[in-house]
């Protein structure tokens, strides 16, 4: 191989970290000629700033968050890769105690209660491009709520949600786990939706590079996929891999929370914090036979939808252009034979999101008209 055989990995502390922990911990990475060295990341913007300065090779990192920087919003424009999905489902949308008290469980009894309120509440999400603030938007419309308009949204890490959430900072946050069951097990919480409701099977954290890096070291590339998708499906093999992925992401070198937090949700256990509890058919994956990993065009492309229809994209871009520059299929297909795995042999995959409107990529333009009060 060709390339650095030490990878400089940055990961956020949460759940969803657990396939570039578990390389690393099994030894994946070695059985492909490189090592990971692990850096645990403090908040979004940071990883950000990291992977572009070159501090960071490769990185567990939002999918919205690498379209956001390749698009120049907010700051200048990088061109990035995106060269394998980690995860699906997952995720959460937490209101505090008080809104569930008052009979506020979901969107709908949000909208009704904003509508006899006399003040504006307050919504955290991770990061202005990133998946849980559109996932919290596309939520919030749904239930005929603007984003823009009707509420205040903030930036908070995901590690503060919960306490942010308990101290009255927040009404209500989208994020990661385990930091909604956080709040749910404190008491400061209650979930009023997943991630896996707005968007079934949808996209969650993806294995993010500069194009640079990516372009320079494409064997290093796919030795990485190739073991974090070893890693990913050895964590979805059985109940008994969850929990010890779980034993070992509780440790506070990765996201320093109690075992069972972790493996509650892990395991598709959930609370809701107001004495409803279920098993979800739609839990956090990390391989799913491979479903889960491949960087699907589309994926990329709803992102960079959302982005226009909340004004963050000025003009409409050539959106399967772009994903296809960001997105590294034939990378990702390469990785996949040195892990004896088959790739999906399409591009573009069919969604149904939870108002019932389908997404497949294949007009982005009229996909976005069709929201009312698009920007």
């Amino acid at each position: 191989m060709t390339g650095p055989s030490l990878i400089r990995a940055g990961f956020m502390p949460l759940t969803d970290c657990a396939p570039l922990v578990m390389a690393s911990v099994l030894g994946l990475d070695e059985k492909y000629g490189i090592k990971l060295a692990l850096s645990r990341e403090h908040s979004w913007s940071g990883m950000r700033d990291r992977l572009i300065a070159g501090s960071l090779d490769v990185a567990h990192v939002l999918y919205g968050l690498l379209y956001g920087v390749e698009m120049g919003i907010g700051a200048r424009a990088v061109p990035m890769a995106v060269l394998m999905n980690l995860s699906r489902n997952g995720q959460a949308i937490t209101l505090s105690r008080a809104l569930g008290e008052q009979g506020v469980v979901d969107g709908p009894s949000l909208a009704a209660h904003m509508r006899r309120s006399r003040r504006r509440f307050t919504f955290a999400h991770t990061f202005p491009t990133g998946n849980h603030a559109m996932f919290l938007y596309y939520w919030l419309a749904a239930a005929g709520i603007d984003p823009l308009r009707d509420i205040q949204a903030v930036t908070v890490p995901p590690g503060q949600m919960a306490t942010s959430l308990a101290a009255g900072h927040i009404d209500g946050f989208c994020a990661g786990e385990p930091w909604s069951a956080r709040a749910v097990l404190d008491g400061a919480g209650v979930t009023a939706a997943t991630s896996q409701d707005i968007w079934p099977d949808h996209p969650g954290k993806a294995l993010g590079a500069t194009a640079t890096f990516a372009d320079a070291h494409p064997d290093a590339c796919r030795a990485v996929v190739a073991a974090l998708l070893e890693a990913g499906r050895w964590v979805d093999a059985s109940a008994a891999h969850r929990d010890a992925a779980a034993e070992i992401l509780a440790s506070p070198h990765y996201v320093n929370a109690d075992r069972e937090l972790i493996a509650a949700r892990l395991h598709g256990r959930y609370e809701d914090g107001l004495g409803r509890h279920w098993r979800d058919p739609d839990p956090l994956q990390f391989h799913a036979d491979g479903a889960a990993n491949f960087p699907w065009l589309s994926d990329g492309m709803w992102f960079m939808t959302q982005h226009r229809r909340w004004g963050l994209l000025r003009e409409e871009p050539d959106y399967l252009a772009v994903a296809t520059r960001v997105n590294r299929a034939a990378l990702y297909r390469e990785a996949a034979l040195l892990a004896d795995l088959a790739a999906p042999p399409g591009l573009l995959r069919t969604s149904v999101l939870m108002d019932g409107k389908v997404w497949d990529g294949r007009d982005p333009a009229a996909y976005i008209s069709s929201f009312a009060g698009a920007r």
